[in-house]
């Protein structure tokens, strides 16, 4: 239901991008905006993981280093069938996780202190197995698509801002019909085109959050324990927001500005009820296969590896 949604959603998107290149240069101007949104996203793409580590101040983390954290991300690679990710660890209060790489080849996954604080390992291994999900599902590359097509709508917008200013000191002659209906069209296209623009690619987002949700809970077999880590996490982050660049706020697996109250069609992220609710309806039992002659733990264990609360308890801020 979410991949039927994403991929109405980005028809949708594409439509408004081919309307309003057709409304203002024809198909030249579709494929210069088209042009420059692929020139400033491809980078962005392209070398996703170091821009998102580097702007979460992360550090890597071997085996040898924390060998808990690592054999648990490694559990769950196994489970989700995936090569095994780079890890990371941010050094920050504030509890959150994210993952990012164009591909699983080139996956990496970061979680912050304060997460480990508060998880059991059952919780932080629901966390693991949502993040690996969108590097597995090619988030990236989908939320790379949107924004590319989403910035060759604004700069195409831009352009009509232009061409109604221009125009309407152009001057136009009584027999020139049309002429300020062609205007306010422009400006119509300038203001509003952007705002259903970001709104689409925005629900796109959330849908993608819906999938991860549903792929990582069946990876690792226990959609309660997700429901629960989010739960907390919200809680968490809601006491202490992370200090992140809006523009990476959509990479975390709850919004790490929800400090900051918004409206739900401005969100990266759907409500965290609704998302624990969908969890919480899900009936799915571990995949025992994957970690069969191995000796890491079996998704579902009671005792946590860290010194953390129990899964029931508010977590200590």
């Amino acid at each position: 239901m979410n991949t039927l949604k994403t991929f109405f959603l980005l028809m949708v998107l594409s439509g408004m991008l081919l309307l309003i290149g057709g409304a203002i240069g024809g198909q030249a101007g579709i494929i210069i905006a088209l042009f420059f949104a692929l020139a400033m996203n491809f980078g962005a793409y392209w070398f996703s993981d170091k821009i998102a580590l580097s702007m979460a101040h992360a550090k890597p983390v071997t085996r040898e280093d924390d060998p808990q954290l690592y054999e648990l991300v490694e559990e769950q690679a196994r489970l989700a069938n995936m090569p095994m990710p780079k890890v990371y660890e941010i050094d920050d209060p504030s509890p959150n996780a994210f993952a990012t790489g164009r591909n699983p080849q080139n996956a990496a996954v970061a979680v912050t202190t304060g997460i480990r604080r508060i998880l059991t390992r059952d919780e932080l291994a629901g966390v693991m197995a949502h993040e690996m999900a969108h590097v597995g599902n090619r988030d990236t590359l989908i939320m790379a698509t949107v924004a590319t097509i989403a910035g060759a709508i604004s700069m195409l917008a831009f352009m009509a801002q232009f061409a109604a200013i221009f125009g309407s000191f152009g001057g136009h002659s009584d027999d020139d019909e049309g002429g300020g209906t062609n205007i306010i069209g422009l400006l119509i296209i300038a203001i509003v085109m952007p705002i259903a623009a970001t709104i689409i690619r925005l629900a796109i987002s959330r849908a993608r959050e819906y999938q991860a949700d549903q792929t990582g809970a069946h990876n690792c077999g226990d959609p309660d324990a997700l429901a629960r880590a989010l739960e907390k996490l919200e809680m968490g982050s809601e006491m202490r927001p992370m200090k992140v660049n809006e523009a990476a706020s959509h990479l975390f697996i709850v919004n790490p500005l929800s400090g900051k109250s918004m409206s739900r069609l401005f969100s990266t992220h759907p409500p965290i009820e609704e998302r624990v609710r969908r969890l919480r309806s899900m009936t799915v039992r571990p995949n025992f296969d994957a970690v069969e002659g191995s000796n890491l733990d079996i998704p579902g264990g009671d005792a946590p590896n860290y010194e953390i609360p129990d899964s029931n308890e508010r977590p200590n801020f």
